[in-house]
Formats: C-alpha cells, sequence, structure tokens
C-alpha cells in the first residue's frame, strides 16, 4: 500500500507571500500582526475548478471522494492505494531501492499526469523524491573523556560545570574544548534573564529517522550542567513530545544495534542544548515517522511518506504552536524534486506568516563533501552542492562557528567537519538578501565561477557556536560538532527574545529574516575569520558583513547595542538587566 498525496496547486500563494513580507517588516505598518490558521488556509486553499479536475481524474480511476481524507486548507488530497494502482493512476513503475545505511523506500524514478491537470497539480508523492535527510552532525574523535559516565566525573569538573555564577567572563565560563549551557549564556548574554511568560511562550524542535529525545540523559545532562532545569527533563509540561506518523519514542535504554548507530545522539543534543538555554521555556519534540525500516515479508512498507510533509501538514493543521521552531536535519538540494522543494518552502511561509521562526541548519560540509562534488543531472559536473531545506527563503538558516575571542568559522580537522553555506540552484535571491548578497558575490569576483548559483539564495543567515558541545547520550558525555549543535543553541536565544516582547504585549519575531536583512543584522557580532572549505577549494570565506558561511555572524552580547527600537519596544526593554542581544 502507498499513502499517496497529491499536491494541488495553491489558489492564492503570492498574495501569502505579500502578507508574510508585510508582517515580518519592520518598517511595515502590519509588523507583528501574524495571521491566523483559518486566515492562511483561505488563502492556500486551491480553486474550485483544481478540486472539481482533480476528483473527476480519480473518479475515472474508479477512487471515489468517499475515500478521500484532507489538510485543513484542502491543498492536499491523501488517499492509501495498492502498488499497482497508483502505478496505473500515475503511469508508471514503482521499485524498491535500498540506502547504502540499509534502509528501503518504494519511489517510481519517472510518473505522469493528463495534461489537463498540469496547472492544477503542484506535485505528489511518494514518486520521485529519493532524498534521505540526514541529522547535521559529525562526532569529534575519542578524546579522553568522552564516553565518561556521569558518576564518575571528578568534582573538580562537576563544580565547574554547574558553577551559574551571573558574573563570569567569557573567559571563565567558556572552555574551548568542550562547550556547556553556562558557556552559552555566558557568551550569548542570556545567563541574568529570567522568562517571564514561559508556556505563552513555547519552543519546539524536530526528530526524524527514528530518533527521539530520551529523558534520561536529558534528565542527567541538566543536574550536570544547569541543575535548576533538571525537573524539565520527565515534566510533560515543560519537555513534551508529540509522536507523529509512527514516529519513534523509545525511552528504554537502546539495544546493542542501535547503540552501533548512535540512535538518539541528535535528539539528546536538541533538547539538552534547547532546555539548558531557554528553560523554563516549555519544549515541544515533535518525532515523526519516515520509511520505515524494511521487513522482507511484509512485502511493501506501509509508510511511504516524506518525513517533512508529514511534519508540515501535522503542524499546519495545528491552531497552537511553538513560536520558534528548530531543526537539524538537511540533504542535497539536488537529490529533491524541484517541485517537492518549493511545495515544502512554500509551506514553511504559512508557518512564518503565523509568526513561527523556523531554525535549519546549514550543514556540515562546507560547500561540499570533498568526495561527491559532482552534478546528478546525467553530465556529473563538478559542482558546490547547496543543501535544503537550507536555500529555502522562508526558513532562517544557521551556520556554525567555534573559539570565543573572535569566533571564527567552525572546522574540525579530526572528522571533516567544516561549517556549510551557499546559493541555492531552485530559488532565487529574495528581494530581501539584496543589499548584503550583491556585494558579496561581486567581492569573489571570478572565483567558483561555475560552481554555483551567483543569483541564487545565499545562506546561512546567522551562525552560533557549533563545535565540541558536551552531550549525555547513553548515560555518557560525547562532544559533538555540527550545525545540529548550532541551530537549536540559535533557536533558544531567539526563543528568550520572544519571550520579552510576549511579556511586553506584543508579537513574536516570527519569519526573520526582512528584519534580519533591514536591521537586526546589527545585533550580531560580525565573524570574519575562516572558509567553508570542500569540494577540493577554499570555499566561500567570512567576511565583513554578510557571508555565505556565517551569514551575519553570532547573537552580540554588548550591554546596549543601539537604542534604536522595533515596534516601539527598545532593545534595553527586552531582556532587561542581561549582557543583551538582538532587538537592534
Amino acid at each position: 500500500m502507498i499513502n499517496l498525496e497529491i499536491g494541488l496547486k495553491q489558489g492564492q500563494f503570492d498574495e501569502l507571500e505579500r502578507h508574510l513580507f508585510e508582517v515580518s517588516d519592520p518598517d511595515h505598518h502590519r509588523y507583528g500582526e501574524h495571521l491566523t490558521s483559518d486566515e492562511v488556509n483561505d488563502l492556500v486553499k486551491p480553486g474550485d475548478d483544481s478540486v472539481v479536475l482533480v476528483h473527476e481524474w480519480l473518479r475515472d480511476h474508479g477512487i471515489d471522494e468517499d475515500r478521500l481524507n484532507y489538510s485543513p486548507a484542502k491543498d492536499w488530497v491523501k488517499v492509501q492505494l495498492p502498488v499497482a494502482r497508483v502505478e496505473r493512476l500515475l503511469d508508471t513503475k514503482y521499485a524498491l531501492y535500498k540506502h547504502i545505511d540499509g534502509t528501503h523506500i518504494i519511489r517510481a524514478s519517472t510518473w505522469s499526469l493528463p495534461t489537463q491537470l498540469h496547472k492544477h497539480i503542484d506535485t505528489i508523492q511518494p514518486t520521485n523524491s529519493f532524498f534521505h535527510p540526514t541529522p547535521r552532525k559529525s562526532n569529534v574523535m575519542p578524546v579522553a573523556h568522552d564516553g565518561q559516565r556521569i558518576s564518575s566525573l571528578s568534582a573538580l569538573q562537576r563544580m565547574k560545570a554547574i558553577n551559574s555564577s551571573h558574573d563570569l567572563a567569557v573567559a571563565q565560563a567558556c572552555d574551548v574544548s568542550a562547550v556547556t549551557p553556562l558557556c552559552l549564556r555566558t557568551l550569548y548574554g542570556t545567563i541574568s534573564y529570567q522568562p517571564r511568560v514561559p508556556g505563552k511562550n513555547k519552543i519546539g524542535l524536530t526528530n526524524y529517522l527514528g530518533e527521539t529525545s530520551n529523558r534520561s540523559d536529558i534528565s542527567l545532562f541538566l543536574n550536570q550542567f544547569r541543575p535548576e532545569a533538571a525537573e524539565a527533563a520527565f515534566n510533560i509540561m515543560q519537555f513534551r513530545i508529540e509522536v507523529i506518523a509512527d514516529g519513534d519514542n523509545q525511552q528504554t535504554p537502546n539495544n546493542v544495534t542501535q547503540l552501533s548507530t548512535d540512535k538518539d545522539l541528535e535528539g539528546n543534543l536538541d533538547a539538552e542544548t534547547i532546555l539548558g538555554i531557554s528553560y523554563p521555556t516549555p519544549l515541544i519534540a515533535y518525532n515523526t515517522g519516515g520509511s520505515p525500516p524494511f521487513k522482507p515479508d511484509d512485502g511493501t512498507p506501509i509508510n511511504t511518506n516524506e518525513p517533512y510533509l508529514v511534519w508540515l501538514q501535522y503542524v499546519l493543521a495545528q491552531r497552537d504552536l511553538p513560536q520558534v521552531i528548530s531543526t537539524s536535519y538537511g540533504e542535497d538540494e539536488q537529490t529533491v524534486p524541484p517541485a517537492y522543494a518549493r511545495r515544502v518552502c512554500n509551506q514553511f511561509a504559512q508557518l512564518g506568516v503565523r509568526g513561527v521562526s523556523l531554525l535549519f541548519a546549514s550543514g556540515d560540509n562546507g560547500v561540499g563533501p570533498e568526495e561527491s562534488c559532482l552534478t546528478n543531472d546525467g553530465r556529473n559536473s563538478s559542482a558546490f552542492l547547496p543543501s535544503f531545506p537550507a536555500g529555502c527563503p522562508y526558513v532562517t538558516t544557521v551556520g556554525a562557528t567555534k573559539s570565543f575571542n573572535p569566533e571564527v568559522v567552525a572546522f574540525d580537522p579530526t572528522n571533516g567537519f567544516v561549517s556549510g553555506g551557499g546559493f541555492s540552484n531552485y530559488f532565487l535571491r529574495p528581494r530581501y538578501q539584496d543589499h548584503a548578497v550583491k556585494p558579496y558575490v561581486t567581492n569573489l569576483g571570478a572565483q567558483f565561477n561555475g560552481l554555483y548559483n551567483r543569483h541564487g539564495r545565499g545562506y546561512p543567515d546567522i551562525a552560533a557556536q557549533g563545535q565540541l558541545f558536551q552531550t549525555v547520550w547513553n548515560g555518557t558525555i560525547r562532544r559533538l560538532d555540527g550545525t545540529s549543535a548550532s541551530t537549536p543553541a540559535a533557536a533558544a536565544v531567539l526563543s528568550l527574545v520572544n519571550d520579552s516582547l510576549l511579556a511586553a504585549g506584543k508579537g513574536p519575531l516570527g519569519f526573520l529574516n526582512v528584519w534580519l536583512y533591514k536591521r537586526g543584522y546589527r545585533a550580531f557580532t560580525d565573524v570574519m575569520n575562516g572558509t567553508a572549505t570542500g569540494c577540493g577549494t577554499t570555499g566561500f570565506p567570512a567576511a565583513k558583513g554578510w557571508d555565505a558561511v556565517t551569514g551575519f555572524g553570532t547573537p552580540i552580547r554588548d550591554p546596549l547595542v543601539t537604542s534604536e527600537v522595533i515596534d516601539g519596544l527598545s532593545l534595553e526593554s527586552v531582556i532587561r538587566g542581561s549582557r543583551s542581544f538582538l532587538l537592534a
């Protein structure tokens, strides 16, 4: 059986985009006036003619309307059908494909529609999307205390870990060999801030590919590195896990096979980082199922859904959402069918216009892994490999830094980790980027000509620390590199800004990029050292202003950044009493 999802062309997406840019522009009179779910659904619902034609097509194939399910906006039609019936419907043949990691999916290399439906249907899935979202993390090479159990840490290590003095300098709170919540809260100026409206303000993360966030490990981590937050690990009001489409939520110890694949390492890193910074802001983890483990005697897997699409349809149907959601997953853009990528990207815009800030990891291979920087269009041309969803213009993409004075582009020669960046081949540069990205491309001159799209959406937008994060997994300390670390760290910082805005009766930040490129960039510390090496090149360099490896840099920590205001709310009142950052 296949869960077939038919994406009908959305009726007024251009109008939704107009609303998105207006409510996200600090100079527009509608700034912060986010839309409701009903208003969004009214804008994206398909035209009546599209619905009628799709129903007629399905009826012609013996599929009656009473078998169909719909998204709230009715822009997705869903039906479960045998493989042979889908093959007749789409004039195709499905086959079983095996990924190099051993998982299986059922896909069709090509498919077709009647001509009269071409302008009414954007995409149908699952069909020819072979992409395999991967967590953006890299394990560092083992060092002296990696794998050491929490209970065996020395008293000196424990005392340093839990020291929560608000008066520590960055040099006292931070260790380049082991980044902790104390370091991040000190570095980015949140350590003195006490959230005022937790519950009204929330933060979320996404887990895919059989990942969950293990409560026992999170408890150990918080007891070690932020003791006052430890109760959150088992408190469902503080930390809730929502399982979507048979997503995993195994809270018992991993078996030998699961340990060998580092199951839940990503889920633990994200949850521990967020709770370590933004507590007591409630955290919601969305555990979304995708293609399940293949069982030969099952014939075909029942769940062949795309994980991003499954998650999006779930959250878009919710009326109450976290104001910031962190995602540490991505894939090479060229492995994602363009029509699918555009539709998913447009649905991210639907969340942005509702006031949700979506943060995505920029990738961990610089401009591309050394051994595979080739196009997959049959020509095998040399090319940098941009990432998806990082290149979607309706999300905020996060790169990674290391060191503290100054912060530089993150790279780790022991495991090949390099913070990712680049330019989309699918999405043109949005207008909000023009004044910042055009000069950077101009300054590159002829360097890398033919390897990247000079007119594409550039990313990342911002950065944060992303190397050697202390993480508890399987009861032991692990240290992790990756934009999987920087993304939840940045999300947690932004969540605290939302707390201040909501406490002052304002709306949340919502879609960040219009504000960021117009004004907010002044609230970030420029990172000017390092490059996004890869593909046998030095890669895109960090530079003054925006660059394609750290964006505008990391959240600023100076006491007074600027006296300018957003919507009448000054920086000083946003995070009063802290070494503040952000709202410029």
